[in-house]
């Protein structure tokens, strides 16, 4: 059974501002680096809304992936700084590869990347000029098509075979350090998120194009935050899965302003890893 309206509504919330797709002609784009001369870095503008981003804490035991399409899972790790690119490669991934391929209950895990993030004030997100910033859009990482492009792109002797079976991208997301305060994560129940909700837009680096999904605005939205995470938590992000019987395929997300942050807390920090996930069944 999926999460009863009566007992959304008992659950404590904050009210924040998320920053939905505005109506924009044609097809959003955003370069992921700096735009050619007269061209505009995003043409998919901000529309916020205030809306009420529900505490999960008490419901985190009910929460599924192929449900709501996010999950807390607990994941202790002894990489030791997050910073350290061979580190995070040649201890985390393998690590976090056995966790999922186990909570999963997958075939096989590839970790095609990760991003590092640490919110810095004023500081914008551009990749390769420090670190990354927190995405302060609703947005999903993959949409139906590159989804299954991931596979061709970094399987691509065995991408005809695998994309046979299930074929899901999850993103595992952490804080560095906790308890996190600054800039959590709003995951959207799946469940509530009609075909319609989603954008395909483009994502163009200087060697590939890319496609996320930008979010329209829909009351029906119900939003998601785990607050005060610690370092030994992540969160589990559905962001494709081929499967079509009626499970969740993508969960939108995005960082917000928690009104109740304290003004000191320390700012976020995280790491999130792309993986492709198999299931020959």
């Amino acid at each position: 059974m999926g999460l009863q309206q009566t007992s959304i509504e008992s659950l404590p919330f904050v009210t924040a501002e998320l920053n939905y797709l505005a109506p924009t002609p044609g097809k959003p784009r955003t370069y992921a680096f700096d735009p050619p001369p007269g061209e505009p870095k995003t043409t998919a503008l901000p529309e916020p809304h205030n809306v009420p981003v529900f505490d999960a804490r008490l419901i985190v035991d009910t929460l599924s992936l192929d449900r709501e399409g996010f999950a807390l899972v607990k994941h202790p790790t002894i990489v030791r700084n997050f910073y350290d690119d061979k580190e995070v490669r040649s201890v985390y991934y393998p690590a976090a590869e056995a966790f999922l391929r186990a909570t999963l209950k997958a075939d096989r895990v590839v970790i095609f990347d990760h991003t590092v993030r640490k919110r810095v004030e004023g500081a914008a997100d551009i990749r390769g000029a420090g670190p990354r910033q927190p995405a302060t859009r609703v947005h999903v990482d993959q949409t139906d098509v590159s989804g299954a492009n991931r596979v061709r792109e970094h399987l691509p002797d065995e991408a005809d075979e695998l994309l046979k079976g299930r074929v899901q991208v999850i993103n595992l997301w952490r804080p560095i350090r906790g308890p996190l305060r600054d800039a959590p994560l709003a995951m959207c129940d799946g469940q509530t998120v009609e075909p319609g909700d989603l954008v395909a837009s483009d994502l163009i680096y200087p060697n590939r194009s890319g496609e996320t999904y930008s979010v329209k605005y829909n009351p029906d939205h119900r939003w998601f935050y785990v607050p005060q995470m610690t370092a030994d938590e992540a969160l589990l992000l559905k962001c494709y899965d081929s499967a079509t019987d009626g499970r969740t395929r993508f969960a939108p997300h995005t960082a917000f302003v928690d009104p109740t942050t304290p003004a000191d807390a320390p700012p976020r920090e995280s790491i999130e890893l792309r993986t492709l996930v198999f299931h020959k069944q």
